[in-house]
């Protein structure tokens, strides 16, 4: 009995153990060199366990991480050196017993992704002193994108979501830095809907504004939004307020400033994108439908909510016809498009700028703050700070080659 229990644990001991060779090749990027590594691996009894390449300027550098018979060790290393003169790259091999636990087998795995306009090495530092006085490992590190802004991905293990997202959380402002922590798959492939909303984040203006302009009003109009701001105001009232300024104004006007809204820079390609991979985009706005309903119409987007101007013998009333779009509303919104989609809540995305997101960015189960005002962002789960809105599609996990 005690050598079957002793057979056993040997057993499981040495299922749990392999010979594994670590191959590392670097050199000038021509083609045919991954083809010509693999053609030297493939007479061998080898099982690919990892493998990572990455072209920086015109250097290649690939690992490959095998399993194989420790007997075959001496014959490979002398094809692989063989291979490396062939090539004219450098070949280094680490061959060992390990423990059978490769990164996709662990458990827990959080990627942290970072973006920047301008990547320091004190900031890469100042990332891994946080994640090392955590007592957590960094697995890899890979760089999604470079253009227009610098993306790089790091998988964490040996720590929380939670522990991680609070410790990461003031590099954002001293590195000046974008950073998101997901745990795997917590986003993932999941059908999603985001949601978001249109003045200062789908276009780069606000509507009131510009109708303002049209009325001559402007001035009065930016009195009324910093009482607002300043909170002498609710947004239901400060709407309200001015939109009444807008009285008389011709409703052809609303056609002069349809062709005046401009799309944030990587609008399109973010809801194109999205649309591509199958997920679905919402919108909804404080602004109103009347000007935007073109706009909606061309980027494809079907679930939209917005206010709707009164318009009497082709002029406007001063008057918003039914319920105000507040933030309240925008959230509720999020619900319903969420339910006609058969979305879980907990794979939608919201993204606005203002106060009157904070609602919906809190309801989302991804919370996104685009370059926005200090009170959304305290409640977002991460924050935009570059001006290209298409960066939403590295912290959702999508690349542009998935795109």
């Amino acid at each position: 009995m005690i050598r079957d229990k002793l057979t056993f644990v040997m057993a499981k001991s040495m299922e749990n153990e392999m010979f594994t060779g670590l191959i590392l090749l670097s050199g000038i990027d021509a083609p045919g060199i991954t083809e010509s590594l693999f053609a030297t691996l493939a007479p061998f009894s080898i099982t690919v366990l990892d493998i990572e390449q990455v072209v920086i300027t015109d250097r290649l550098i690939l690992t490959v991480l095998i399993a194989l018979n420790p007997v075959h060790q001496k014959a490979i290393e002398v094809d692989l050196s063989e291979c490396a003169a062939r090539l004219d790259a450098d070949i280094a091999t680490l061959f060992s017993t390990s423990t059978n636990k490769d990164i996709a087998s662990k458990n827990e795995l959080l990627h942290v992704i970072v973006l920047s306009s301008k990547l320091l090495p004190s900031t890469v530092m100042a990332l891994a002193a946080v994640i090392t006085g955590l007592g957590a490992n960094i697995e890899r590190i890979t760089r999604p994108s470079s253009n227009p802004i610098t993306v790089i991905e790091f998988i964490v293990s040996g720590t929380t979501q939670k522990i991680l997202t609070t410790a990461l959380s003031p590099l954002a402002s001293e590195c000046s830095i974008d950073i998101a922590v997901h745990k795997r798959g917590a986003l993932g492939f999941a059908r999603k809907l985001v949601q978001l909303d249109v003045d200062s984040t789908l276009i780069t203006q606000e509507v009131i504004d510009l109708l303002a302009l049209k009325a001559g009003v402007a001035s009065e109009v930016e009195k009324i939004t910093k009482a607002a701001m300043r909170g002498e105001l609710d947004f239901e009232q400060s709407l309200r307020s001015r939109v009444e300024l807008l009285k008389g104004l011709p409703v052809s006007v609303l056609t002069q400033v349809q062709d005046e809204l401009i799309l944030t820079p990587g609008a399109q390609n973010l809801i194109g994108t999205l649309h591509r991979l199958g997920h679905s985009v919402s919108i909804v706005s404080g602004g109103f439908i009347d000007v935007i309903a073109p706009l909606i119409s061309r980027l494809g987007i079907s679930h939209v909510r917005a206010n709707k101007l009164g318009i009497r013998d082709g002029f406007l009333t001063g008057e918003i016809e039914g319920h105000v779009i507040d933030r309240a509303a925008k959230a509720q919104a999020l619900r319903e498009f969420a339910a006609l989609e058969s979305i879980p809540m907990e794979h939608t995305v919201a993204i606005g700028d203002g106060a009157n997101d904070l609602d919906m960015i809190a309801a989302a189960g991804f919370g996104i703050a685009f370059n926005a005002k200090p009170a959304l962002k305290a409640i977002a789960d991460t924050t935009i700070s570059s001006p290209y809105l298409d960066s939403v599609l590295y912290l959702l996990g999508i690349t542009h080659e998935q795109g």
